[in-house]
């Protein structure tokens, strides 16, 4: 296999936490829509939880695209 083909798929399986990440932000927000529904006066504190979660579920895409990007720089 060639160095640049290696690189390409490389670059695709780095890509691949894009979908975990958008599967991860589906989670936490539907979650959290379930336990305002069920729990109305918590939902000050159950939003706090939300964007600190979903800034961690961000940040593994981010890694993600850095890698790719570090690989792309190589090949």
């Amino acid at each position: 296999m060639e160095s640049l083909s290696a690189s390409l798929i490389g670059m695709g399986l780095a890509a691949a936490g894009f979908a975990g990440s958008g599967v991860g932000l589906g989670l936490v927000f539907g979650k959290t829509i379930e336990a305002i529904a069920r729990q109305p006066g918590a939902e000050s504190q159950v939003s706090k939880y939300l964007w600190i979660g979903a800034a961690f579920v961000e940040a593994i895409a981010l890694y993600g695209l850095v890698i790719a990007f570090i690989i792309m720089g190589k090949g």
